[in-house]
């Protein structure tokens, strides 16, 4: 049976008012989400295949056993026999925080790392917010093609509307995680966004480093830079850690687990407080005449 806490049981109501003054957040703000069980968590990592195709079905049904079946839709990406999956958690507005990994993999070792770890928690993040009510449409996205040079993502970011970039407030995409504690790639990472994360794990004291990577390769988050979109990049990679990545040490043992599942509670808690955060999150306010 999966585990759920309320983000308070995460942090303390002292934190909160920190963190609430911190960002100039009314200190009534209500954070609200599940915690999925560290051991579903790590059911749905090892739960990998080195074959793509296998990989979209398994997420598929990993989305469904989340709560997203009839909200899931697939985007077709030019060149690939995968398509983007998207699934779609509305809120009370249009404003929106898109949420993405990609599944894809290359040939050398079996793609756990590079990057099922991000993959395999986009339905465990959505299952964490998808019971609590929230202003922002959540869009959680595992894209197709990463590897094949960002195909999927910029499908996606050149399919978007200009209503709907206008609407998006945040893009945050995970790449790599659980070589070690998670990292942010500050140099490519609007700085709100950062700020936002770093006063997070702060709260929650777990720990946070910015490791950037602006000369070993790219990833989705920089398609959306494309159009303006503010982004974020989540990672572990390290000096020490980077030999792993597109090589036969890619596999699961590679992982920390306990590192994994420490970052998946932190970005649990930052989608989270993100509702409260950006600006579309503001409720509206009305003044009697």
């Amino acid at each position: 049976m999966t585990k759920r806490a309320l983000f308070a049981a995460c942090i303390s109501a002292m934190w909160l008012l920190w963190l609430c003054a911190s960002l100039g957040i009314a200190a009534e703000a209500q954070l609200r989400f599940e915690v999925v069980n560290r051991q579903i968590v790590e059911s749905r990592l090892r739960d990998y295949a080195t074959d793509n195709g296998i990989r979209e079905t398994k997420l598929k049904k990993m989305f469904s056993d989340a709560g997203c079946a009839k909200e899931i839709s697939e985007q077709v990406v030019k060149h690939l026999r995968q398509p983007n999956l998207i699934c779609v958690l509305p809120g009370q507005t249009d404003f929106t925080v898109i949420v993405g990994a990609h599944f894809d993999h290359v040939d050398a070792g079996d793609g756990v790392v590079d990057n099922w770890t991000g993959a395999s928690l986009l339905p465990s993040l959505f299952q964490g917010l998808r019971t609590a009510p929230h202003r922002h449409t959540y869009v959680f996205v595992a894209f197709a093609g990463e590897e094949k040079g960002l195909l999927g993502s910029e499908t996606y970011v050149h399919n978007m509307t200009e209503e709907q970039v206008a609407h998006t407030e945040a893009m945050i995409n995970m790449d790599s995680l659980g070589l070690a504690p998670s990292e942010v790639w500050l140099t490519h990472a609007d700085k709100q966004l950062a700020l936002i994360l770093f006063a997070v794990a702060k709260a929650m004291n777990a720990p946070l480093s910015a490791v950037n990577v602006d000369n070993v390769g790219s990833t989705d988050s920089e398609s959306f830079a494309k159009r303006k979109i503010p982004r974020m990049t989540v990672h572990s990679v390290t000096q020490q850690t980077l030999r792993i990545l597109h090589s036969s040490r890619d596999k699961l043992d590679a992982i920390n687990l306990a590192d994994y599942y420490q970052s998946y509670r932190l970005l649990a808690a930052y989608l989270a407080y993100l509702d409260t955060a950006l600006p579309g999150g503001a409720p509206t306010v009305t003044h009697a005449k």
